[in-house]
């Protein structure tokens, strides 16, 4: 037996991380654009980045750095990418760091010292979110927060964020902030205690209250805690101190019902209050009711963020009413709940009175037809100035696109439309298209994609936005247009003012699609399983901007 066995020589299978798809590169760019323009410690201590602004030094530094691990992974013929991938992750975040301090573009270029002379905020900001997530014990936070300790110090601002504090660095800085609380006016409390055991760190949470008890804030952000009633209520001596907030955000806390009524019974007043935000609470409809009540006690709000808390109809209703009182708002995200057509019918009576939105996000609402129409109808009359408007994911149909559309041409400052995953089918979408198609003079981005149209409805899209100046990005990927439907857009792209480079991916379209098959079931899975930049993607997907160490 011995004799006969064949010398056989296992096959080796190797999986190429390098170079990624332009998809990939496309999302890379999306996401920079996003991290560039949202509100962070570095806009508080550099200035905010316009979209466009950001969305031109994403695409700089995406580009600079892909030629880099480019030309690394030229070197490594025979390796897998993964060292060009983690080159192209650290470049990338390092240029974001370095774009976030310079801050945004002034329209007349100052003069050097301002500049050069950032010393007013390198003295008044404390920030040890930098570097990776690590817990904090007593030795390290006596070191960590010397600075706080030294006589005269004028720091205003501090942000502990992304560090975990167990009690031995709680009990450290529990005096430590006692003794600078009067001077400070922003605290960034978010994602303090990842990873502790419940016990402690609402013991860490109550020693850090009680230690800023009586400061007078204008900024307070305890996110990213997974707080509960428990977790609120262990904040009772700052949060009952607090009587001045101008800005408040409460997002990823697990805020229920009852930490929501909670946090609505603690805070005294929210009269000054301009930015309120709640982002992925489980808060549902009786939370809902809370909320509505510091809503009504804020008649000065200019940020209203409640998206992805699970509130239904009659907490829409509530929240929608609320929001009356607050004629001041300039921004309002309510995506990802469950407000059906009720709540949208409510919501379209109060938008009247809100004559300063600039951005509406009503994405994921289950407004149907009817609840959308109620709201465009009032919204042409209303919000002529409105720059962002997100209606995807409502079951929009054809029938709803001439009033839709009617909207959409008074709205003629727009900058941003965002109607993904709805049914205009071709119909819908030329009647939609051809409402762009004049004036919208500072429309960047248009997302259709998802909208079960063919060659017509891209056609024309595209003819819309093809000789609009300074135009970013047209999405009409996941959709049902041939191939020849394809070349169409291509060569009309390529005969305006705007080049191919606006077109977003395509990998999802299905050129041999049926709108009329809308029950088939989408291969999610199996898509994923075949996608070659799976590994990639998921290691650029928490790309962070993390601050190097000096040396």
């Amino acid at each position: 037996m011995d004799s006969a066995a064949p010398d056989f020589q296992p096959r080796t299978f190797s999986i190429k991380l390098w170079p990624p798809s332009d998809s990939t590169r496309l999302m890379l760019v999306e996401r920079m654009t996003k991290n560039l323009s949202t509100e962070s410690i570095f806009s508080r201590k550099y200035g905010l980045l316009g979209k466009e602004e950001a969305h031109e030094n994403a695409k700089r530094i995406e580009d600079m750095c892909f030629a880099s691990a480019d030309e690394h992974f030229k070197m490594e013929p025979d390796g897998d990418g993964s060292s060009a991938v983690q080159l192209y992750a650290k470049e990338t975040s390092k240029l974001m760091l370095e774009v976030l301090k310079k801050g945004p573009k002034t329209a007349a270029e100052p003069e050097a010292p301002v500049i050069d002379t950032p010393v007013e905020v390198a003295d008044t900001v404390f920030d040890i979110s930098g570097g990776k997530r690590a817990f904090i014990e007593a030795e390290e936070a006596k070191e960590l927060l010397s600075p706080l300790t030294k006589p005269g110090n004028s720091y205003k601002r501090i942000c502990f964020s992304n560090r975990s504090f167990g009690i031995g660095a709680a009990n450290v800085a529990g005096p430590i902030l006692e003794s600078i609380k009067t001077q400070l006016t922003e605290v960034d409390l978010s994602d303090f205690v990842a990873g502790r055991p419940e016990d402690e760190a609402l013991d860490v949470m109550r020693i850090f209250s009680k230690a800023l008890a009586g400061s007078v804030l204008r900024y307070l952000n305890i996110s990213d805690n997974a707080l509960g009633e428990k977790g609120v209520r262990a904040f009772t001596e700052l949060l009952k101190s607090q009587g001045d907030l101008e800005e408040l955000y409460v997002m990823n806390d697990g805020i229920s019902e009852e930490a929501a009524k909670a946090l609505s019974e603690l805070i005294p007043s929210t009269e000054k209050l301009k930015v309120l935000h709640f982002h992925n609470n489980m808060t549902g409809d009786e939370g809902a009711m809370s909320i509505a009540e510091m809503v009504k006690r804020s008649p000065n709000l200019e940020s209203f963020r409640c998206s992805a808390t699970r509130i239904g109809s009659d907490g829409g209703v509530a929240l929608a009413e609320a929001l009356g009182t607050c004629t001041g708002l300039k921004k309002l995200d309510i995506r990802d709940n469950l407000f059906g057509v009720e709540a949208g019918v409510a919501l379209s009576k109060t938008l009247p009175k809100l004559h300063d939105l600039v951005e509406l996000y009503l994405s994921d609402l289950n407004l149907e037809n009817e609840g959308t129409l109620a709201i465009t109808d009032v919204l042409k009359q209303s919000a002529p100035q409105l720059e962002i408007l997100e209606m995807a994911g409502n079951e929009i149909t054809a029938e709803a696109a001439k009033g839709l559309a009617e909207c959409l041409i008074a709205m003629q400052s727009l900058k941003k439309l965002t109607l993904a995953e709805n049914e205009l089918k071709d119909s819908g979408a030329v009647t939609i298209a051809k409402s762009l198609q004049e004036g919208h003079p500072n429309l960047k981005e248009l997302d259709v994609s998802t909208n079960m149209f063919q060659r017509s409805g891209a056609r024309c899209f595209a003819q819309a936005i093809t000789n609009k100046a300074g135009f970013v990005l047209l999405n009409i990927n996941a959709n049902f247009i041939p191939d020849e439907g394809i070349d169409e857009v291509k060569e009309i792209l390529k005969g305006g003012k705007n080049s191919l480079d606006v077109l977003g991916p395509l990998d999802e379209n299905d050129p041999e699609g049926d709108p009329e098959d809308d029950d088939e079931e989408e291969g999610g899975e199996e898509d994923d399983a075949d996608n070659g930049d799976g590994d990639i993607g998921s290691k650029l997907q928490d790309l962070k901007v993390e601050e190097e160490e000096d040396d």
